[in-house]
């Protein structure tokens, strides 16, 4: 499985199998993503020593997150999964992160900054077998946040590019129950993409190229513009 992560300032690639992860490259640089992204697939396939044939298909990161970023990994995973007439599976960005945390008995929220005074964010519970999605994924309000979290009351591991900016403010609105996760953890990962998309194969979610979706949450800018100036008495057209 190859797996491509985009969504973020952070390019990250991996090729993972029934072994485990065979190989991941990652970059946090001036380059964009279509610069980087190519590159590091073809470094990451002889990393792992396999050829094109030998993948089974293609995972990438589905949102939300930088709508250039996404829009970047997706043509590149559609791309190269029709010329190599694979299938292909999103994975969301916000699982990517909380997915370093499976099996640690606790609540986990990652926090993407979405600007406008957002993030992007979900909670997971990862106290089970299996993670149980307690709040889909959402832009909100830092304030709104805390008051949903709040009514938990029980400790929630943070995580993602949000807590440089937000940090400080999840921490005084709920205290000792905020707990955050190391810096490594807060950028979502190639082998976390691959990883999670074997389970999403496993459990027949593989699609074809031209099904791939991302999933943006919350329209860009352009769109809000357009909107404005084709929408007349508060109806869409």
């Amino acid at each position: 499985m190859l797996g491509i992560e985009s969504a973020t300032p952070v390019a990250a690639v991996a090729v993972a199998g029934r072994e485990g992860i065979l190989a991941e490259r990652m970059v946090l640089n001036k380059r964009t993503h279509s610069v980087n992204l190519l590159p590091m697939i073809k470094a990451a396939l002889e990393d792992a020593e396999i050829e094109r044939r030998d993948l089974t298909g293609i995972a990438v990161s589905s949102g939300p997150g930088s709508f250039t970023g996404l829009r970047i990994g997706m043509s590149t995973a559609k791309a190269l999964a029709q010329v190599w007439e694979l299938p292909v599976a999103g994975i969301s960005t916000l699982e990517t992160l909380a997915h370093a945390f499976a099996g640690h008995n606790r609540l986990i929220c990652p926090v993407l900054n979405a600007r406008k005074n957002e993030v992007y964010t979900a909670v997971y519970d990862y106290s089970g077998m299996a993670p149980v999605l307690l709040m889909s994924p959402r832009a909100a309000r830092i304030e709104e946040l805390i008051k949903l979290l709040a009514g938990y009351q029980k400790p929630v591991t943070f995580l993602g590019d949000g807590l440089p900016v937000y940090g400080d403010q999840l921490k005084t609105g709920l205290a000792q129950m905020a707990v955050f996760a190391p810096l490594a953890a807060s950028y979502p990962r190639g082998a976390a993409v691959a990883e999670l998309g074997l389970v999403a194969f496993d459990n027949g979610r593989g699609v074809s190229p031209s099904r791939l979706q991302p999933e943006y949450i919350r329209l860009s800018e352009a769109e809000v513009i357009w909107r404005k100036k084709h929408c007349a008495g508060g109806l869409e057209l």
